[in-house]
């Protein structure tokens, strides 16, 4: 089997860009089995909820769903389980220092195939107030409305 290169995209989580200011993003390999791989390749992913945590010096993504391969009978694992995320022990423990600071945490941001593996982005955010939220939304309303504006300018 060829080797596709480039990046495509499995599942990205738009709700964290909502509900977090993202400071930095990290890119890492995930621990999967077989019959996982091949769901992701077919698009069965989802982020929405899940969430990343640090325990005994390893990094672990929760609530993660992986449909179950059709094909996969016996060989079919948890669909929610626990899943351990690769990265090198010093950007885990950098990181663990920095989740230490009040208001941080880890969050996924994309699933995506890079070279033939899976990588997920996450990112270290913080946490958005509620008006926070309201100007984000006013801006997007701002830059529609223009949009929508300059385009009826141009038909006529």
């Amino acid at each position: 089997m060829a080797k596709e290169k480039g990046v495509k995209i499995v599942a990205n989580n738009k709700k964290a860009y909502h509900d977090y200011f993202i400071d930095e993003k990290f890119e890492c390999g995930i621990e999967l089995h077989g019959t996982e791989v091949k769901s992701i390749r077919m698009g069965k992913c989802s982020i929405k909820e899940s969430f990343v945590r640090i325990q005994d010096g390893e990094i672990f993504i929760y609530g993660m769903h992986i449909s179950p391969y059709e094909k996969g009978n016996i060989f079919n694992r948890d669909p929610l389980r626990a899943k351990k995320l690769l990265m090198h022990k010093k950007e885990i423990r950098t990181l663990a220092g920095k989740i230490a600071q009040k208001g941080y945490t880890l969050v996924p941001i994309e699933v995506y195939f890079k070279d033939s593996r899976i990588k997920v982005q996450i990112g270290l955010a913080r946490g958005k107030k509620l008006y926070d939220k309201r100007a984000d939304i006013q801006k997007k309303d701002i830059r529609r409305e223009a949009e929508r504006n300059f385009k009826v300018k141009n038909l006529y």
